[in-house]
């Protein structure tokens, strides 16, 4: 028996990298990455974090998590239909053409296919190329999608909590009153891998009560599923660790709620549609909330009166060693008062070889920070800051 599950494991395993959604998403990472990093040198003449950065982001976190989940779902016995593997996959990529990266969160994917299959199977539809695994899905709900959809909704909050913040991306906006004013946006795509039992092969029940969520079936296999989590957000009016953040914890609390009312629908099928329905339902309504309360709130990074805005340290930076954070205003350069860029670079020229800055940090509190400057540190420190107007019309044109 310990044989036969180390085989299926390494079959499982072996079938990740037999999965197009795997390569799309580095594929689409890499996109990301060169979109990002051109729009940051458009705004700044230079980027913040290196074009490869996304790419970066799409498996660590993804595949911790998604072992933790895989525990469970293996645990528990939650088993789904082969042809919602392949639902999924599909509208993954079709989402994706949309370009709107937040649609490939798994409210949409796992929901879109949870659906269809109810569809196909209700009209005795087929799809070409795959009619085999589209027969053997039988007239009736699949609650465990719904189970699994709950699951992947709790894994999207713990991303976004844990890595959404991580290298946000400064941008030039425009106010309503047309004036340049500053924002961070985040696009973000990771990778969750998720082992599930599919009906079929050569796993025999080791006990009388596994899988305790089953589909009818007595034999099992292990498939490693690549999960797509799309996450996109723009930050106008509060810090940008702050908002995501937030908005983590908030879908964790969906994840958590669509999770528990998923399970009644093991005794209670037609629940497992409207908990799906709740799930999109729920999910989009976060978006809208998190967008209108951002707009209600004013500009954070804007010109201000007393010095100058940090928008974003590029990594690595004498900026980034002196511990400057973004949200902060630098009032004092080597004892000068600094009003704008123009004001600030004079002050640093006159002690090159080293600077001492007065910072005003984002609880309002003043804090000094020093460093000597060397040969080769980048000349404006690594800081970016909203530009002036004038300024940012002549580097957009």
């Amino acid at each position: 028996m310990v044989q036969i599950w180390l085989v299926e494991l390494l079959k499982g395993i072996g079938k990740l990298f037999l999965h197009p959604v795997l390569y799309y998403l580095v594929f689409l990472a890499g996109i990301l990455g060169v979109m990002r990093v051109k729009r940051e040198r458009k705004n700044f003449h230079i980027r913040a974090q290196d074009a490869y950065f996304e790419l970066r982001q799409v498996f660590p976190l993804g595949l911790v998590v998604g072992m933790f989940l895989s525990i469970v779902v293996v645990a528990a016995g939650i088993t789904v239909p082969f042809a919602a593997i392949l639902l999924i996959a599909g509208f993954t990529l079709l989402w994706s053409l949309t370009t709107n990266v937040r649609l490939m969160s798994p409210v949409y994917t796992v929901g879109a296919a949870f659906f269809t299959i109810i569809l196909l199977a209700e009209n005795n539809w087929s799809i070409p190329l795959f009619s085999k695994a589209f027969d053997s899905i039988s007239d009736k709900v699949y609650p465990s999608v719904v189970v699994v959809l709950g699951l992947l909704l709790i894994a999207e909050g713990i991303l976004i909590f844990k890595n959404g913040s991580k290298g946000t991306s400064p941008k030039i906006t425009k106010s309503k009153r047309g004036q340049s004013v500053g924002a961070h946006e985040v696009k973000r795509l990771w990778m969750l891998p998720l082992f599930l039992l599919i009906p079929g092969d050569a796993l025999q029940l080791p006990f009388d009560w596994w899988p305790v969520f089953h589909l009818g079936a007595n034999e099992y296999s292990l498939i490693l599923v690549p999960f797509a989590i799309g996450f996109h957000q723009q930050i106008k009016g509060m810090l940008p660790n702050e908002a995501i953040e937030l908005h983590g914890r908030r879908v964790i609390v969906l994840g958590v709620l669509i999770s528990l009312l998923s399970i009644v629908g093991y005794w209670y099928p037609l629940l497992s549609i409207v908990v799906a329905a709740l799930a999109v339902i729920g999910r989009e309504s976060l978006a809208l909330i998190t967008i209108m309360k951002d707009d209600s709130l004013p500009f954070y990074f804007s010109k201000k009166n007393n010095g100058l805005m940090i928008i974003g340290i590029i990594p690595e930076s004498p900026a980034n060693k002196m511990g400057l954070k973004t949200g902060e205003i630098i009032t004092k350069a080597n004892g000068v008062l600094v009003r704008d860029e123009k004001s600030f670079y004079e002050a640093l020229q006159k002690n090159r070889a080293h600077c001492k800055l007065e910072v005003l940090d984002t609880k309002g509190e003043i804090r000094f920070v020093q460093r000597a400057l060397y040969e080769g540190d980048h000349h404006e420190l690594g800081v970016l800051f909203v530009q002036d107007e004038r300024k940012y019309k002549e580097k957009i044109g």
